[in-house]
C-alpha cells in the first residue's frame, strides 16, 4: 500500500519513520528548511523504540505531490486542515481512505465535509514526538499508540482497514480499529486538552503534573470537566476519563511537554483555540459548568 503523510512533524514523521523502517511505501508532505534537510540527509528519526535512523523517504511540498495514496495520514495542526483539501483530492482515487491524525475533536466530519468523494475515517495517536531539529524527528519514551476507525455510517471494506492495521503494527506501532472512533477522538481530547493547558498555564514538563499539589489538581479539574461535557453529549466510555487521562500522563517521559506549550514558548501559532477555547465554547453550548477551565483560559485571552 502507499502512504501519503500530510505533515511531517511530531506525530506524521514517527509514523512516516516507523513505517519506511519496516519497508512500507511512503511519501512525506514537509516545506521549508525542514524538507530540504529530508531530502538532503535523510528524514532523521530519534527513537527510545527503534534507536536513531537516517531514513530515506520519498519527501515533497503539498503542491508538487502528483501520485495517488492508498492511505493518506493528515498530521497537520487543527488549524491547517483547510489548507491540504486540494492535497487529498489529487492524491484519492476510488479506493482511498483518509485517516485524521489530530488533537482536535470532530476532524474526521470536518474533512469528509470538505472532501465529500473521498472516504475519510477518524483516528488519534497517543505518543511524545516532536520536531527535534531540521529534517530530524524524537519519538520520547515506550508509547506509540494509534486508533482508527470509521464513523456510523461511513463504510469501509474490512480488509481495507485490517490490512492498514497490519502494516502498522509491522512497523512496531501499537494499534487499534475503534468500534466507536467518536467516542475514542472525544477521549483523545479530553486528554491532550488537559495536559497541554496544564503544563502551558504553568509553563512546566509533565514530571511536574505527575506529582501531587495544584498542577495535578488543575489537571484533574480540567479533565473531571470535560468528562462531563462529554457525558452530556452521550460519549459512553469504557472507564472512567479521569482515571484514564491520571493513567497516561503518569507514563509519559517526565520531561515531555505538549506541542502546544513548545508552539506557545517560541511564539508559534498553536493548538490553543481547538483544545482550550473549543472546549469552553462546547460545555456553554451544553450548560456544562467549567471552573477550572475559566480559570485557566484567562492567562490565553489577548
Amino acid at each position: 500500500m502507499k502512504y501519503l503523510i500530510a505533515g511531517t512533524g511530531g506525530v506524521g514523521g514517527s509514523i512516516a519513520g516507523f513505517l519506511s523502517l519496516a519497508g512500507k511505501d511512503v511519501t512525506c508532505i514537509a516545506r521549508g528548511a525542514h524538507l530540504q534537510a529530508i531530502r538532503e540527509n535523510g528524514l532523521k528519526l530519534k527513537s527510545d523504540l527503534k534507536g536513531e535512523h537516517a531514513l530515506r523517504v520519498d519527501a515533497c511540498t503539498a503542491e508538487e505531490f502528483d501520485g495517488k495514496a492508498d492511505v493518506i495520514f493528515v498530521c497537520v495542526k487543527g488549524y491547517s486542515v483547510d489548507s491540504i483539501t486540494d492535497l487529498i483530492k489529487r492524491a484519492s482515487h476510488k479506493d482511498t481512505i483518509v485517516i485524521p491524525i489530530l488533537n482536535v475533536y470532530g476532524t474526521g466530519p470536518r474533512i469528509q465535509r470538505l472532501v465529500p468523494g473521498v472516504t475519510v475515517l477518524d483516528g488519534c495517536i497517543y505518543i511524545v514526538g516532536f520536531v527535534s531539529g531540521e529534517g530530524e524527528i524524537t519519538q520520547m519514551g515506550t508509547i506509540f499508540r494509534l486508533v482508527y476507525g470509521a464513523h456510523k455510517g461511513t463504510v469501509v471494506p474490512p480488509e481495507v482497514m485490517e490490512a492498514v492495521q497490519r502494516d502498522l503494527q509491522e512497523s512496531g506501532i501499537k494499534v487499534e480499529i475503534s468500534p466507536d472512533i467518536n467516542r475514542d477522538t472525544f477521549v483523545k481530547w479530553s486528554f491532550i486538552s488537559a495536559m497541554a493547558v496544564t503544563g502551558a498555564y504553568y509553563d512546566v514538563p509533565m514530571g511536574e503534573v505527575q506529582k501531587p499539589g495544584k498542577v495535578r489538581d488543575t489537571f484533574i479539574g480540567l479533565s473531571t470537566e470535560s468528562t462531563a461535557l462529554g457525558k452530556k453529549l452521550g460519549i459512553e466510555f469504557k472507564e472512567n476519563p479521569v482515571e484514564y487521562n491520571l493513567k497516561v500522563i503518569d507514563k509519559l517521559a517526565p520531561e515531555s511537554t505538549a506541542s502546544m506549550q513548545k508552539d506557545m514558548a517560541r511564539g508559534h501559532q498553536s493548538e490553543v483555540q481547538g483544545l482550550l477555547f473549543d472546549m469552553i465554547a462546547a460545555a456553554e453550548e451544553q450548560g456544562i459548568d467549567i471552573p477550572t477551565y475559566r480559570m485557566v483560559a484567562q492567562k490565553f485571552i489577548k
